[in-house]
């Protein structure tokens, strides 16, 4: 908690003198600020995509593992899914709805094409029709899915020492990228300033201020949106009271939007289900830890939206059935999201690096991404509660 403290200070302060610098308007300073942002940028792109396939992989490895509790599992996956489809179907509305207006091209140093790509083609290319084509071109869509049928296939494959040293080293490759992103974000406030340097000086001159504002609208009301509305709602259609469950889940709530880390809240909400909501531990201690891992409501919506929101900056408009298909891919994104920090920025990061949209606008985004991360884990962790309390209540009602 302090330590999360701490690098929250940083992140404000680091985002203050970057707004200093930028509002300074000195030539110099602006090229280091170019620079260095360039050069991030570079850096998550590098690690962005490879970190995701593998935060995929493992996940799915791990289904194999749990037919000792089948019952309580698919409850789980069912309410997970359910939520985490709402979430960005309650992001795709407010998206058309508020209608966040692209970032002019003038600001963006190499926007991407436009595209008059069919549905039917957008599809066809996300298939994969060699192993190395996908990781040489960057096609993050088509590594998805060679992460999704990998990983179920490793899960469904008999017990054996040759199973265990694969798992072994694929967790390993996983901890080698977690240890470079730990470093990364160690040295992320000079990118911040650096960023935010850019941001304040764009702002200063009036060209991009209403067009993010909409973006964080739509993030925001979505996020509270699913937080007071929708998860209560699958609470209420289970019989469940929202305002016990919330009140007694609100210490873990609460943890989250402080530390943004579901795996480190998640002993409180261990404690907060068991001895505050009485749920069954037997419920609670294995619904928790899987939703802490893909139960990622607030991401399905960030991803979403801001993919939507990065193509159109680069000149993709989609169709409506193509936005529909992106719904899928955040969804499927979220859940692969395993403890990755920063996990939603990465995931969409590598997204739009593989489609080719101008990844500078994620740039811009990342000096309040902070804040929006605060909101979004404690909407995961509120999600993970009610999906907790809902599993609970189906297994209480089938015994009786």
């Amino acid at each position: 908690m302090k330590e999360s403290n701490r690098q929250l200070l940083w992140w404000i302060g680091a985002l203050v003198l970057g707004v200093v610098l930028g509002l300074l308007h000195v030539d110099a300073i602006d090229a280091v600020c170019t620079f260095i942002a360039t050069v991030y940028t570079r850096l998550f792109q590098f690690l962005a995509i490879p970190t995701v396939a593998l935060a995929i992989l493992t996940t799915l490895i791990s289904f194999g593992r749990q037919a000792s509790t089948r019952r309580i599992f698919t409850h789980t996956i069912t309410y997970t899914l359910a939520t985490t489809f709402v979430a960005a179907a309650v992001g795709l509305g407010l998206y058309l709805l508020i209608n966040p207006a692209p970032i002019p091209s003038s600001m963006l140093s190499q926007p991407a094409p436009e595209t008059s790509e069919t549905f039917y083609e957008h599809i066809i290319s996300t298939i994969p029709n060699n192993l190395v084509q996908p990781l040489l071109t960057g096609n993050v869509l088509s590594i998805l899915l060679i992460a999704v049928a990998f990983g179920l296939a490793i899960s469904v494959m008999p017990e054996s020492d040759r199973k265990s040293v694969l798992i072994k080293g694929i967790h390993g490759l996983q901890e080698v990228f977690f240890i470079l992103i730990k470093a990364l974000i160690r040295t992320l406030p000079l990118g911040i300033v650096a960023f935010s340097a850019q941001l304040s000086a764009q702002i200063a001159n009036g060209v991009i201020l209403g067009t993010l504002v909409r973006w964080a609208l739509v993030i925001l009301v979505g996020n509270l949106a699913q937080m007071f509305i929708i998860l209560p709602l699958f609470l209420l259609l289970r019989g469940l009271n929202p305002v016990k469950v919330f009140r007694a889940m609100s210490p873990a709530v609460l943890m989250a939007l402080f530390t943004k880390s579901s795996a480190a809240t998640l002993p409180v909400t261990l404690s907060s289900a068991e001895d505050r909501l009485g749920v069954d531990e037997k419920v609670s201690r294995f619904v928790l830890p899987i939703c802490t891992t893909i139960n990622m409501n607030g991401c399905a919506a960030f991803i979403l939206v801001t993919s939507l929101f990065v193509m159109r900056c680069g000149g993709m408009e989609l169709s409506i059935w193509q936005m529909l298909l992106w719904v899928l891919i955040a969804v499927i994104s979220a859940v692969g999201n395993a403890g990755v920090p920063m996990g939603c920025f990465f995931l969409t990061l590598s997204l739009m690096t593989g489609m080719g949209a101008p990844v500078e606008v994620m740039g811009m985004i990342l000096p309040v991404y902070t804040i929006v991360d605060m909101i979004e884990t404690a909407e995961n962790v509120w999600s993970d509660s009610c999906v907790c309390a809902m599993t609970d209540k189906d297994l209480c009602e089938a015994k009786e």
